[in-house]
């Protein structure tokens, strides 16, 4: 959700004189857009503000009430964006909430990083993604896959479920990536709920792919296991989220 009609110049002046985060920002944006509901607001990197998650939107309100920032935030000395580690952050905590009884896991013996990818049983490039486990698992990377069927796949909702249903749900779900029948078996499955936190996430394609930290991966670097490899261990040594 974007503010553009109402912050043209990415800030508006407010006034507000409440002590805690949320009753500073909830009382800032009350005078900006009063139906939108503040979810989180804490201390911001950013000196002198709070960050603020509307929906899927990050904001920065300064602590006075006064101004709102709408975009990202970069740290030029560090190189780093403050916005998306802002996100990072939320998007681990989120995924706390996603235990391995709600993931399908491709796992080696002794994993040294481990992902998680929001996937499609008919989206093209989540197929081509895991023609490419053995790839994955081989250079010691996890991949927990978590159920996001896309709107514009109709049944794609019923094939994730007729996949969790099956006795062996690895094999059911490489047979279903490689376009097999999924058959409609039906059961107690998490399919609702991953596809309801991926979105509150903002996640809204797949495969995305997140490290351990709620770092989004790009997709080309996701798509190549020697690359994802390279890119997990540089965010081993410097978490985004750590910021």
């Amino acid at each position: 959700m974007r503010f553009a009609a109402l912050l043209p110049l990415l800030f508006a002046c407010a006034t507000a004189s409440a002590a805690t985060p949320v009753e500073t920002v909830n009382a800032a944006m009350a005078k900006l857009a009063p139906q939108v509901k503040v979810d989180v607001a804490q201390e911001s990197s950013v000196p002198g503000f709070y960050e603020a998650l509307i929906g899927n939107q990050l904001v920065y309100v300064s602590k006075d009430g006064r101004f709102v920032l709408d975009g990202s935030a970069t740290d030029v000395d560090a190189g780093l964006d403050l916005t998306e580690a802002a996100h990072a952050k939320q998007r681990r905590s989120t995924l706390a909430q996603i235990g391995t009884d709600k993931r399908i896991v491709f796992a080696p013996e002794k994993p040294k990083y481990t992902v998680t990818v929001f996937t499609d049983v008919d989206c093209p490039f989540c197929r081509r993604f895991h023609d490419h486990i053995a790839e994955y698992n081989a250079l010691g990377i996890a991949v927990e896959y978590v159920f996001m069927p896309l709107d514009i796949h109709p049944g794609a909702d019923v094939k994730s479920e007729a996949v969790w249903c099956a006795s062996d749900r690895k094999a059911a779900f490489t047979a279903a990536m490689s376009g097999a029948d999924t058959g409609k078996a039906s059961c107690a499955n998490p399919v609702a709920e991953t596809t309801r936190l991926a979105r509150s996430m903002g996640i809204n394609g797949t495969p995305t792919t997140l490290a351990p930290d709620g770092t989004r991966i790009a997709p080309g670097v996701a798509m190549s296991p020697q690359q994802l490899l390279a890119e997990l261990s540089r965010l081993e040594k410097n978490p985004v989220s750590a910021h």
